[in-house]
């Protein structure tokens, strides 16, 4: 009798905001993206099958504009309800280097990690978020975050990033260090030449996205 053959999983994890002003450049809808679809094209793309998919995103304040706000929030609510997908946000604001480092660290304690893993990442995690974008608070670093957490406690067999931003980099890094797989795929504007270049990669053309991932 033939064993059956484990199927590898991936998780994906996609920097909403990256990939939203990107997106917007190549004269598509954000609203458009069947982000289901996009998801299971990458994993595919890289012979693993989706365990799960992260959205990243951070929210604009109420106060700001209730139309844009309200608007926002529907495209995430739409996110959240598709199948094995789930949505964190930030709101959107400035932070001082002070609050960042300060944030790292809360979002560290509730992890809920072990004694071995919680040195590992809190040793890496500040050179792995980069540079974190003043106006979307903590988002670099939650993703930073889960993705070394995922990779540490053995949750899948690899970590996918979706954004073309070359901070990830030390981050892929340390999964690969670990023994984990990872790998990124993004937009062909906006994909640092650094993250093809160390890690595996797929480019979204036009072209795919139009034919492969809208709605």
């Amino acid at each position: 009798m033939a064993m059956a053959i484990l199927e590898k999983t991936a998780m994906v994890f996609i920097d909403g905001n990256n990939f939203y002003h990107n997106i917007k450049t190549m004269k598509i809808k954000p609203s458009d993206i069947d982000f289901y679809k996009l998801t299971e094209l990458v994993c595919a793309n890289f012979s693993f099958v989706r365990k799960k998919t992260i959205y990243y995103n951070s929210v604009p304040s109420i106060a700001d504009g209730k139309d844009m706000y309200y608007a926002h929030m529907k495209f995430l609510s739409s996110i959240e309800k598709l199948p094995k997908f789930e949505v964190k946000i930030r709101k959107l604001q400035k932070s001082s280097t002070w609050e960042v480092q300060e944030e790292k660290k809360e979002l560290i304690s509730t992890l809920g990690l072990c004694d071995k893993c919680k040195p590992i990442v809190e040793s890496n995690c500040l050179d792995c978020i980069g540079n974190v974008r003043k106006r979307e608070k903590g988002i670099d670093v939650m993703i930073a975050v889960d993705m070394l957490e995922v990779a540490i406690k053995n949750k899948c067999d690899c970590c996918i990033i979706i954004s073309g931003d070359a901070d990830f980099v030390p981050v892929l890094d340390l999964i690969k260090s670990n023994g984990k797989e990872c790998a990124s795929a993004f937009l062909t504007r906006g994909y640092s030449y650094e993250l093809r270049e160390k890690h595996k990669f797929m480019i979204l053309s036009r072209n795919l996205i139009i034919e492969k991932c809208l709605k």
